[in-house]
């Protein structure tokens, strides 16, 4: 399966779908990033809401 990838959206996440196994980027034309905390104040308390699990 070829996999288009998205140069202005860089990921290292290897287990997405959305992952492009051949670089460290996301195929998706954008994504959607949250939080899971009230008040976020680093960056571990974002996430990337357009994740996919493999």
């Amino acid at each position: 399966m070829s996999c288009h990838a998205n140069k202005c959206i860089e990921c290292t996440v290897q287990e997405c779908a959305n992952h492009c196994n051949s670089s460290n980027y996301c195929s998706l034309e954008s994504i959607l990033v949250g939080t899971h905390e009230m008040n976020p104040t680093v960056d571990q308390c974002t996430d990337c809401k357009s994740f996919r699990r493999k």
